[in-house]
């Protein structure tokens, strides 16, 4: 079977923080100035999938998302967006290319404007992008909200008047009211409640369906990350440590961090599970251990864990892991 083509490709991304600059000069970390968001990340989302990113919070993946979009500039690295370079568009390249990427963003409290109707948030798209009147815009905001499973009668109503599945479908609409080919789903579910996800998973999978969408899905949620990807890619300070195809990578999981997130979901059997359970805190981003960033807390670190970082190793088609145990010194 021929693989689709990437919609989205990335290649050796990188994004540092200097905390020397702005307001956070004030801060004098003990470990250095610099956090290390994202270090030498490669992977690319065919048309129509969806690739999950799953890790620990502070591993990165938020900082992957908003870099994939050039909302935060890389250090290093590229990002292409059908065959087209980010980083190398001007003012009016990106803004075309905004319209075909966008984001569903975590908090639905926060990422709505408090002061601007439904009409003026999800309206404001078409303005910018389509150069739609206010009329048109109406209209086609009314539309998108029927199909996101609120109202018309809501176009007048401001966020503080919505419950918080609702303001998250209000998200989407925004979103996808330019009609993008691609979207970052920020956990999207994550500050919804459990009977209140399920809803939102469902109507992201008939969207993706009915509108041909690709999506970059982030999430701390394994359960969640296998339900909706086609394939996974898992990240463990600031680095992808392991990629393959959903099913494959959670039956099979190569890595020792990918086999502690497994051995950490609860299932439903009440069996026990055999894998290494995970311990001890996520070290500081701002001085990473040296050579493999999780040896710190690898029940099979080996003395070249501490020494060096793993090349990325094939382990089965489409599965690739960055781990000693599969590399040279296996």
């Amino acid at each position: 079977m021929q693989t689709a083509a990437p919609l989205l490709e990335v290649q050796g991304l990188t994004k540092r923080f200097d905390l020397r600059r702005g307001l956070a000069r004030l801060v004098k970390p003990a470990e250095g100035h610099t956090v290390h968001a994202l270090e030498n990340v490669s992977l690319g989302v065919p048309r129509g999938t969806t690739l999950g990113v799953i890790g620990e919070s502070g591993c990165g993946k938020t900082t992957l998302g908003r870099t994939v979009l050039h909302l935060q500039s890389p250090t290093a690295g590229s990002v292409r967006f059908d065959g087209q370079d980010l980083g190398r568009l001007d003012a009016d390249g990106r803004k075309a290319i905004r319209r075909r990427m966008q984001i569903i963003f975590q908090d639905p409290y926060a990422s709505l404007n408090p002061r601007r109707s439904v009409e003026e948030i999800v309206g404001l798209g078409l303005r910018v992008h389509h150069g739609l009147g206010r009329r048109e815009a109406r209209d086609r905001v009314a539309v998108m909200l029927e199909r996101v499973g609120l109202s018309p009668a809501h176009l007048r109503r401001y966020p503080h008047q919505f419950s918080g599945g609702q303001r998250q479908r209000i998200g989407i609409a925004r979103a996808l009211i330019v009609e993008p080919e691609f979207v970052v789903c920020d956990e999207p579910v994550s500050a919804l409640d459990v009977s209140i996800q399920a809803q939102i998973i469902a109507l992201l999978g008939d969207l993706k369906r009915d509108f041909g969408l690709t999506y970059l899905f982030i999430s701390h949620d394994l359960s969640v990350v296998a339900h909706v990807s086609d394939r996974v890619a898992v990240m463990y300070l600031g680095q992808v440590v392991e990629e393959g195809p959903a099913r494959t990578l959670l039956e099979a999981p190569a890595h020792p961090y990918t086999q502690a997130l497994l051995a950490a979901v609860p299932r439903v059997d009440g069996a026990a599970r055999t894998r290494q359970r995970l311990e001890g805190d996520l070290p500081s981003p701002l001085d990473p251990p040296k050579g493999c960033r999780f040896h710190t807390r690898c029940p099979k670190a080996m003395a070249v864990c501490r020494e060096r970082a793993p090349k990325i190793t094939t382990v089965a088609p489409g599965h690739t892991v960055a781990c000693h145990l599969y590399g040279e010194a296996a």
